[in-house]
């Protein structure tokens, strides 16, 4: 949870409590809150330290504290008249918890800070450590974080001069002083390929701080993306999912995951993460028998595999034969081994057991870099009892080395999911600081606890070979739960616009089916003016996407996301709360879509202070563009055809003739916003920018245009050297974001590709 903290001088602190005195109720809601500090106060951000002998602390003001006042609203400033602006997706998260069951709108997952901006993470010099004959690993490294690279033939011959460019050295020159390097300068992967047929140097996996096992496949690249931004803190999974109001993880249950992938994309429908029962894989041998326990390089390829086709974060799991699974308990050294590879290996959640010595618990937590560590208790026994001293014990001495405490147990009576709630609540109390507890009871009686559960509840699908728990039910039979229980109301759904070509109804109704869910989905046409608003009125609106977008001032929608305000266009209309206490939220899909094509093959760092090219028509069509660039910490943006307005022109500049474009920084991305009767005029700008660049060859382009083109644009760029992405790839991950903002549920890109159909896109 982001902390704001403001710095009180006595002047500000009287003339804010004479404000809000004025309130009969002396009270207000949380986002005029943060408007009052900020006219009052002086911000103090994390991370910076203040002079004041006076600090006030407070997370995000929770919503039961303070409630809505249209009295204090008429004292804002007129221009916060009829809006509550939302500054951060921390504010809205935290207030929507507190209005469950309504789903909730998550944070992004590639590590955009306050809704806007990306972190830069580790800026350490990246060595690549590469076996005989991969040398060319290493400059697709450097591609994907948009650096150049050199080779060397030790650690001692990296220095200060180094930032900036990726180092490779060979396997064989790295073990004379990989022990001794400067480890606050450098971070060392070993980049293996699984396809030469041999495991990996166990030394080098060891010394190195990350290890990187790869395959020369299509998916190869994403992979690749997504591990490095991940190590290197880019991109966070954890500080967005805890902040959904329910989140999900699939436990796959396969003795090989290659058997799982064909359907990975339906089975993760719904899940925010996939498991890997580490203990469940079975390593076959030449006599035809198995592994007792796999081996690391089987281990290791089996996640890479997993990860290759998935874009959920990874839970590594080695479940003990006293809890259900099948790793011995007579060597707890076992576990580190596997345990700390997984961290090596980059996976986002580590399955910690609270058995293990504590020595080795403390060790992992210590050394988890930016994996999260799931301490885990289970209990099959059937005495555990969950009003108890031991189950306060058992939560004590698990939150002491992890990020997510998970306890599960069986049951004998349906009375016992009332004491886990009524101990869940006493958790929630007591610790309002975490870790998140994830609870749920084992067999038929405890699926109740199952659907009440919020915080990584463990799924299964009927496509799974086994089911990994007693009593485990799939994203759809939880979420037929809560609706039965009238915890998940029926709502209508619409997307508003020209939508009678598309089977954008159909599309929408195979994900409400395969998730479970109540709601009705229909497209239909704006028509006159203020059609949306009469839609929005219904008693069962429960949420719209809109194509074309509204303009941000629309008297009925009233709040705003941070990037909706910015870009000044609403394209999703989210409503939070039940009944008479419910609102609306305009918030902004397109832009995040642009941004997941953006960071497909490449890591957020690559755009930092680069140069871009957009060209459109008019600033509206473009406004996205530059909000998501914006995102990225690009440089320098040059405009084509269009001039950009407000706070989105800071740092944006015209091109006027040829002689600026000749000028101008190169570009890494162009991005063209053009109708598709005009997409053939960015082809000249991609054979005069021909995809080389001094700090990295690979450079992004990206086409928004609908319809038939003229000329193939696409083509042009993929012939120059650029990485090309079409509307089919913004647009589904744009319904992916919808998705996500309006049932708060999770559908994968693979899924909305493959359900959607060509008709759609």
């Amino acid at each position: 949870m982001e902390y704001i903290r403001y710095q009180f001088h006595l002047p500000r602190l009287t003339t804010f409590v004479s404000k809000l005195a004025q309130s009969s109720t002396f009270s207000l809601n949380s986002d005029v809150y943060h408007l009052y500090c900020q006219k009052y106060f002086k911000p103090v951000y994390p991370g910076k330290t203040s002079s004041s002998s006076i600090l006030t602390t407070g997370k995000i003001i929770r919503k039961e504290a303070f409630v809505r006042n249209s009295q204090v609203h008429q004292e804002l400033p007129q221009k916060f008249s009829n809006l509550s602006i939302i500054n951060s997706s921390e504010s809205m998260a935290t207030k929507q918890q507190q209005s469950s069951p309504t789903p909730t709108r998550p944070k992004s997952t590639n590590g955009i800070i306050n809704g806007s901006k990306a972190g830069m993470g580790d800026e350490r010099i990246v060595v690549i450590v590469f076996g005989q004959g991969q040398d060319r690993i290493v400059p697709v490294f450097a591609d994907v974080l948009g650096k150049p690279h050199r080779m060397a033939t030790s650690f001692s011959a990296v220095g200060d001069e180094d930032h900036g460019t990726v180092i490779g050295i060979a396997a064989s020159d790295a073990k004379g002083d990989i022990e001794s390097r400067n480890r606050s300068l450098i971070v060392a992967i070993n980049a293996h390929c699984v396809a030469l047929g041999m495991p990996p140097d166990l030394n080098l996996s060891a010394s190195t701080d990350y290890e990187f096992l790869y395959t020369e496949t299509p998916f190869f690249r994403r992979d690749l993306s997504r591990f490095i931004a991940f190590i290197l803190g880019q991109i966070s999974h954890h500080e967005a999912l805890i902040t959904k109001p329910r989140t999900y993880f699939i436990s796959t249950t396969f003795p090989d995951v290659r058997t799982a992938l064909s359907n990975l994309d339906i089975l993760s429908v719904g899940s925010d993460a996939v498991e890997i029962r580490v203990d469940l894989l079975k390593e076959g041998l030449t006599d035809g028998t198995f592994n007792s326990v796999p081996s690391l390089s089987y281990v290791g390829e089996q996640v890479m595999l997993l990860r290759q086709r998935t874009e959920l974060p990874i839970i590594f799991t080695t479940r003990c034969t006293r809890e259900n699974g099948r790793f011995p308990m007579d060597n707890p050294e076992l576990y580190y081994e596997y345990l700390y590879r997984a961290i090596q290996w980059g996976c986002e959640y580590i399955d910690v057991e609270v058995w293990l010595p504590e020595e080795i618990r403390k060790k992992l937590f210590e050394q988890r870099g930016n994996s999260r560590i799931i301490s885990a208790f289970h209990d099959f026994s059937g005495t555990f009892k969950w009003p108890s001293l031991q189950a306060q014990n058992i939560f004590q001495e698990s939150r002491k080395y992890g990020d997510i405490v998970k306890m599960i147990t069986i049951i004998n009576s349906m009375s016992e999911n009332y004491e886990l709630e009524y101990f869940r609540s006493q958790i929630k109390a007591n610790y309002p600081d975490g870790p998140p507890l994830s609870a749920v009871n084992m067999g038929q009686l405890g699926q109740l606890s199952r659907a009440l559960n919020t915080v990584f509840s463990p799924i299964t699908h009927p496509l799974l070979p086994i089911v990994a728990a007693p009593g485990q039910m799939s994203a759809a039979e939880i979420n037929g739960a809560l609706a039965t229980m009238g915890q998940l109301p029926k709502k209508n759904i619409y997307a508003i616009g020209t939508f009678r070509t598309t089977p954008q109804a159909t599309f929408f109704e195979k994900c409400f089916n395969e998730l479970g869910l109540p709601h009705n989905f229909a497209s239909l046409d704006r028509g006159v003016k203020g059609s949306v608003e009469a839609f929005c009125l219904q008693p069962n609106f429960g949420g719209a996407y809109i194509n074309p977008p509204l303009h941000s001032s629309q008297p009925y929608i009233p709040m705003l996301s941070d990037a909706a305000r910015t870009i000044g266009a609403v394209d999703t209309i989210v409503v939070r709360g039940e009944g008479p206490s419910s609102t609306f939220i305009g918030d902004n899909a397109t832009w995040k879509g642009i941004r997941a094509t953006l960071t497909r093959d490449f890591a957020p760092s690559a755009y930092k202070d680069r140069a871009a090219i957009i060209l459109s028509s008019n600033g509206e069509d473009a406004a996205s563009v530059i909000f998501a660039l914006r995102s990225l910490n690009i440089g320098k943006i040059y405009t084509i055809g269009f001039k950009a307005h407000g706070p989105l022109a800071v740092g944006v500049e015209s091109f006027t003739s040829m002689e600026s474009v000749t000028k101008s920084d190169i570009p890494f991305a162009i991005i063209s916003a053009l109708p598709p009767e005009k997409t053939h005029l960015v082809q000249p700008l991609l054979r005069y920018f021909n995809g080389r660049d001094s700090r990295g060859q690979g450079k992004v382009f990206v086409d928004l245009a609908h319809g038939p083109r003229k000329g193939d644009p696409l083509a042009v760029a993929e012939g120059c050297g650029w990485t090309a992405y079409g509307v089919a790839d913004t647009s589904a991950f744009t319904t992916v974001e919808t998705l996500r903002l309006l049932v708060g549920q999770n559908v994968p890109y693979s899924f909305v590709r493959l359900a959607s159909g060509r008709g759609l896109y």
